[in-house]
């Protein structure tokens, strides 16, 4: 029985018969004192990514290639609009986010991999969210050269303040990918809301490189988010080790496969050791590997003391990591909910403060997490 709930079970004792935790709730011990876990929403496929709407629903993806609404932790049917996925491997519907004048637009963008000739490749649509169905649905990116296999699509969208879109890239299990500028696999792209590319993207104009690319040399970046200035932060997986925080700038080089802080499956080293001139150092890594997918910066009220960690889902770990950011960078690693609720596809902070947490699961739940007092 893991610790997480031996605290429950205890703190139930401790609350009386009358107010005990219901099943599918445990208290968790951290950093912030006692948390109370509990399961918003279950019967989720494989859930990718979660939106909270303005009227308190929640959007959610399903891998598989579903979207779905959840009110009061009533989970809706499929909605229609969704376009045909590649639900193979790694590949799926991936990431939901609204655009920032969703409540009067409805509009909303969505990544997941497409079937195309010659294999799949990461594509991001837009659409509108009308009652229970997606409208005027249009792949507005797709990546330049489609590739077989189910592996390294990333996927995460970020929306900015100024309406722009990052969105993530894997390198399709092909290495060397990341470091072509010609190639959209392995990178960070920066995107208009229509999927040109911003005149002000660090390459626009070079006839050597995609003007969409904000940064490259990424192997497989699965959690991105703003922090409260407004900066980029991502993560993403390395190979046996060598997981990776970062802070893509504009034409920055991340290394991938250069550099790393890893090593292949095999044992054997990668490329030409963990530093190179010209290539970017990791805010934080993991070696051993995490496998880490969602991230949120916490800004809520509710757990003041974690305002500003990075938090970060862990599918292998199967576990919640809570990275301090101060003046010197990313610092203390605290781990929480190892192995209690399966893999952590996606970490929010949602608009009650909670963190709310998608678990990657057949049987997958959307999960609330709130101080348990």
């Amino acid at each position: 029985m893991s610790l997480s709930r031996r605290l429950a079970l205890a703190l139930a004792a401790c609350l009386g018969a009358g107010a005990a935790l219901a099943a599918d709730a445990m208290v968790v011990d951290s950093s912030a004192g006692f948390l109370r876990v509990e399961t918003a929403a279950a019967g989720l496929e494989h859930p990718w990514s979660v939106a909270f709407l303005p009227d308190g629903r929640q959007l959610v993806t399903e891998r598989p290639g579903r979207m779905r609404l959840i009110s009061a932790g009533v989970v809706s049917a499929p909605l229609s609009g969704v376009p045909e996925v590649y639900a193979s491997g790694q590949g799926g519907l991936f990431d939901v986010a609204l655009a920032r004048d969703f409540e009067t637009s409805g509009r909303l963008y969505f990544s997941f991999a497409e079937p195309r000739d010659g294999g799949a490749a990461t594509a991001v649509a837009r659409a509108r969210l009308v009652e229970d169905r997606l409208e005027n649905v249009k792949i507005i990116f797709r990546m330049n050269k489609p590739s077989r296999g189910g592996r390294h699509f990333g996927g995460r969208i970020v929306v900015n303040a100024d309406g722009t879109l990052f969105v993530t890239t894997g390198d399709r299990g092909e290495a060397s990918r990341a470091q072509d500028l010609r190639d959209h696999a392995g990178k960070v792209l920066r995107l208009a809301p229509d999927g040109s590319a911003p005149g002000d993207n660090p390459f626009q104009g070079r006839a050597d490189a995609l003007p969409e690319i904000w940064s490259y040399g990424h192997r497989n970046p699965q959690g991105a988010a703003l922090d409260a200035e407004g900066r980029l932060w991502t993560v993403e997986h390395g190979a046996a080790g060598g997981d990776e925080v970062n802070q893509p700038q504009a034409g920055r080089n991340y290394g991938w496969p250069v550099i790393s802080y890893g090593a292949h499956y095999s044992g054997a080293p990668i490329g030409e050791g963990v530093a190179k001139e010209g290539m970017e150092q990791p805010a934080f890594y993991w070696d051993p590997s995490i496998a880490p997918s969602g991230l949120a910066i916490y800004g809520g009220d509710l757990i003041p003391q974690w305002r500003g960690a990075l938090l970060v889902g862990a599918l292998k770990r199967q576990l919640l990591s809570r990275l301090e950011v101060g003046p010197q960078g990313v610092g203390a690693e605290e781990r929480i909910l190892d192995g209690d609720f399966g893999r952590i596809r996606d970490v929010r902070t949602g608009p009650d403060g909670a963190v709310w947490l998608l678990a990657d699961e057949a049987d997958g739940a959307l999960l609330r997490m709130a101080p348990a007092d």
